[in-house]
């Protein structure tokens, strides 16, 4: 998890408990997609709204982004994980990119910090812009 400052708290789950989910002891994050997914939550926008955007009482930092983004780059590099839309994406993909029906999870749709990046698409195609730049 990614603190608003950048600082960086590890879950209660390893990274290996979720390559099996079978045991129920893994770290739950993505409607029907933890198997074998690592989970890097952004701690922020509680009480946000989609539409009309509103980002909340804890907007997502610019520094918590890229803190973010070097978080997901070294466990690209380290797992040798391939920067594409359906491998590195937020919960606004996963319906549309995996095919996986969730319930309705926006985060991201919006960033705070940059106005002008609007949509699911557009979030997840910065996200991996800048995850590619830091490999």
């Amino acid at each position: 998890m990614v603190e608003g400052s950048g600082n960086v708290v590890r879950g209660d789950h390893t990274i290996a408990d979720n390559v099996s989910t079978a045991d129920d002891d893994y770290a739950a994050h993505t409607r029907g997609c933890n198997t074998g997914s690592i989970g890097v939550s952004l701690a922020c926008m509680a009480g946000a709204i989609e539409s009309p955007f509103h980002a909340g009482k804890y907007p997502m930092t610019e520094t918590q982004w890229h803190r973010a983004m070097d978080v997901i780059a070294h466990l690209a590099e380290f797992y040798k994980i391939p920067v594409t839309s359906k491998t590195i994406l937020s919960h606004a993909e996963v319906q549309t990119n995996l095919g996986i029906k969730q319930a309705g999870k926006w985060d991201f749709t919006r960033l705070p910090f940059a106005t002008n990046v609007i949509g699911a698409k557009a979030c997840g195609d910065k996200m991996r812009a800048d995850v590619k730049a830091r490999l």
